[in-house]
This record gives structure tokens, sequence and C-alpha cells, in this order.
């Protein structure tokens, strides 16, 4: 039977086959694409990084809304006896503001338990806790970073405007409740997506700018509340929650969602199209991306909101330095991640300390000691967050990034039992926050740097990357 396959003639066998082009690790590639920071990769990283806005009011605004406001007396006669509002008749004092700019004077709990006045931002915090755990893997396993932000934020913004037409402390408690889960997933979604749409140099940077953004919106708010001092506290949960609407509205159309994770997913088409989009040459729009390695597990086979997780504990080193972050979130760009953590750990826990023995000597230097290890502490985590995302790759990071956040809720549980405590005695509160602090940023120490360093996208391909490089102070046995 004759050979269907053409015959080659003598001078084409002759040649030598042209080698073939090595596959490019997407890594390399995405560099290639968005390596540098253009107008339009600036206007999207600060775009997404508005949610820390919103976020920050959400957390923030029982402050103003859940008050208890000041009072005088209408019957001196009857005043001059009693220091205690509770104690006095009714009819004798008054409310210095209009009775509808805070829940406590409006429903009339000036005299209710601390149980009671206090539900709303214990429900609150406790929607945080159960919908960073409910919610943390999605944005790994089917929704992704943009279409998760969208969901937290218009969850968060909805229950917002419902919480308006509270009608008692119970339904308002419960829409906190439903606030805080929303609101759970916010900062880690924004900061994933905005440093999955830059290159490597750029990711501490444009990491800043969502803090800087947490900050501006903490200080939005007494504006807020002055302006509408006299209007009903219902106003200004109006004044959060429609810019968040429109918020989400300019996201859906004016942001891509991370090609990083269309690629992990198997998407090629859409993150083709997206990095196209963000391209800063012409040679990377031409550029093929037919070549592009990606080490896929196959996760397909049993994915739900939990597998992202499974996958983190399953595989020992990643769980080492899940545990270690997570230790020093509970506990608390331009030089070293894992140094400047662990330096500022240990500067705040020496200085808040420091706060016990200069409250004795030297009270003036106390306030001094405080900021220093405030800042520190604040700057530290700021730091951490951007260390976490780095330490693990796509298939994984937003997981991880929530776990890290949760420690930090979780710790702050303690806080107000150690303040209450300190009143009494200093030595509880800044003695146990500063060696709590100093002592959970230890864990660090087994970690490896990743300024300026490759970013995975697959547990398998970090996994063989630190085989590589031979760490001995990170276990890679599955």
């Amino acid at each position: 039977m004759a050979d269907s396959t053409p015959l080659l003639s003598d001078s084409e066998s002759d040649k030598p086959p042209e080698p073939k082009r090595p596959p490019r690790s997407l890594d390399e590639t995405i560099e290639r694409c968005i390596g540098g920071f253009g107008w339009l990769q600036i206007f999207q990283a600060i775009l997404v990084s508005l949610a820390w806005v919103f976020d920050a009011q959400q957390t923030f605004i029982s402050v103003f809304t859940d008050a208890e406001p000041s009072w005088h007396c209408a019957d001196e006669s009857v005043c001059s006896s009693f220091s205690n509002i509770c104690q006095l008749p009714k009819g004798s004092w008054s409310w210095d503001w209009p009775a509808h700019t805070s829940i406590i004077s409006e429903w009339g709990h000036q005299c209710s338990t601390s149980f009671i006045t206090g539900l709303p931002a214990s429900s609150f915090f406790m929607g945080c806790l159960v919908g960073g755990l409910v919610l943390a893997t999605l944005a790994d396993s089917t929704l992704g970073r943009k279409n998760m932000l969208l969901f937290s934020c218009l969850t968060m913004s909805l229950s917002s405007i419902f919480t308006v037409f509270s009608p008692n402390i119970w339904i308002y408690s419960a829409l906190r409740f439903m606030n805080g889960f929303g609101r759970a997933t916010v900062g880690t979604c924004a900061l994933v997506l905005s440093t999955e749409l830059v290159g490597k140099r750029w990711r501490g940077q444009v990491g800043v700018i969502g803090f800087f953004c947490f900050t501006l919106g903490f200080l939005s708010l007494p504006v807020m509340a002055y302006v509408n001092r006299s209007s009903s506290w219902r106003t200004l949960y109006l004044w959060i929650s429609v810019p968040t609407i429109l918020y989400c509205i300019l996201v859906h159309f004016l942001i891509p969602e991370s090609p990083r994770w269309l690629f992990v997913k198997g998407r090629k088409e859409e993150a083709v199209t997206t990095l196209k989009g963000l391209a800063q040459t012409a040679s990377a729009l031409t550029m093929s991306f037919s070549n592009v390695l990606i080490e896929q597990e196959s996760l397909d086979d049993n994915v739900d909101i939990y597998s992202s997780i499974r996958i983190l504990l399953n595989k020992r080193w990643a769980a080492h330095r899940l545990t270690a972050v997570m230790v020093t979130g509970f506990g608390i760009g331009k030089i070293n991640r894992k140094d400047s953590i662990l330096g500022f750990t240990i500067l705040s826990g020496v200085c808040s300390v420091l706060c016990v023995v200069m409250g004795r000597v030297w009270p003036s230097l106390q306030i001094a000691m405080e900021l220093i290890s405030f800042f520190s502490a604040c700057t530290a985590f700021n730091m951490t967050l951007i260390y976490t995302l780095e330490l693990f790759p796509t298939c994984v990071r937003n997981s991880a990034l929530s776990m890290v956040r949760q420690a930090l809720v979780f710790g702050g549980v303690f806080s107000p039992l150690l303040v209450a405590a300190g009143r009494k005695n200093n030595l509880i509160s800044f003695g146990v926050f500063g060696m709590a602090i100093g002592i959970c940023g230890l864990p660090l120490i087994g970690l490896p740097e990743t300024k300026g360093g490759v970013i995975c996208d697959t547990m398998d391909e970090e996994e063989h990357r630190q085989t590589e490089k031979g760490s001995a102070a990170i276990p890679t046995l599955a």
C-alpha cells in the first residue's frame, strides 16, 4: 500500500527542523502585556480601590448612628439630686438634639442594658465573621474577583438601604448582620483584583491605594455626621449607600475580570481579550498566546465553595504559610516584605509594653509610645495583606487573604475585654497587647521573601518553583 504522505525533496529533508519556541509561563506573558503602569491601569486601580472607602464607612457608621446623644435638665430642682438619666422622671430632662439623630434616643434605649445597645455593632461584626467564612472562596472558585466584589458591594449597599426603614432595634440589628455579611469580602476582593491587573513592580504601590482609600472613608464619616447633625440617623445611611450602587455600575462596565483567574479557570479567550485591552505596547497587542504554559491542576472535578480551603490545607507548605500570616494578622512596598512586617510588629509590641513603664515614670511620653505602636501595627497589617497575596497562587489567593482578615477580626474580639480591664491596670491592656503583637510576628521568620518575585497561578506551579529554589525553610511535600 502506497504511503499517502507526500515525499520531501532531498533539499528539504536535509534541512534541520526549526526549534520550537519554549512555552512561556503565565506570569511571563502577563508581565510582557501589563508590566508597565499606564494611565488606564492607574484609573482601574484607583476605581477598584475605592471599594475600601465604602468598606470603612459601613464599618464605623455605628459610632455616629448608635451613639447616645447629650441631654440637659428641664427642671433643675429635680436634676440637682440625680446625675443618672434613668433615675430622673420623664419630662424633667430632654435631648440636646432631635430624638431622631440616634437609634438610642429615637427608640428610647437610653436605659437599656449594654447587651441591647451594643447588639447592632456585635451583629455587624458577627456578620463579618460568617460572611468571611461563607463567601471567602467564591472569588477563587466560581464567581471570580470582579463578580465577588460586585456581589459584596451590592449586598452591603442594599442591606444598608433597608436599614433606613428599620422600625426597632431588633430589625436594625438583623440588617446590620446582613450588612457585615456582605462587607466581609469587599476589601480582600478589591485588593486582589487591583494587584492582579498590574505587573509585579507595581503590586505594593497599588495595594497602598486601597489602604489610603480605607482611611479616606473613615475620615469622611465625621464630615457627613457633622453636616447631618440635626437630621435623622437614617439620612446618614442613605449618604453611604447610594454612592455604593453607583460605584457598582462603574465597576461593571469599566473594570475587567482578573486575567490570571480567567486563565486558571480555562477561559483563555476572555483572558487574552483582557490582556490585550490592558497591553502597554504595540508588540503585546500582536503577541501570540498559543504557547502559554499553565500548570493546571484538575480542580474541576470537585469544585465547591470550600474547595480552595481544602487545597490550602492539603498542601503542607501552604498550610505553613497560611498559619504564619494568620497568626501575624491575629496579633496585629519599599523594602522587603517579610523583614518589614517582622520589624513593625516587634516595634509595635515593644512600644506598647513601654507604655506600661512610661505611664508610671514619664506620662507625657506614653502618648508618643501609643502613637508609634498604633501606626506600626497598622503598617504591619497593611503589608501583611500585600505579602499574603504574593505568597499564594491565583487559585487560592482570595481565600488565603480572607482567612488573614478573619484572623484580624477574631483578634479584635478580645480587644474590648482587655481595654476594660486596662482601665484599672494598664499592664493588662498595653502589656498583653504588646506581647501578643510582638510574639505573633515571629512565625514569619520561616517564610520566603516575595518582593519583586514571580506570582504563581496554581499550587503545582508554586510547589515546582519552591523545589527548584531548594528552599530548606519551606517544606514542599504534599
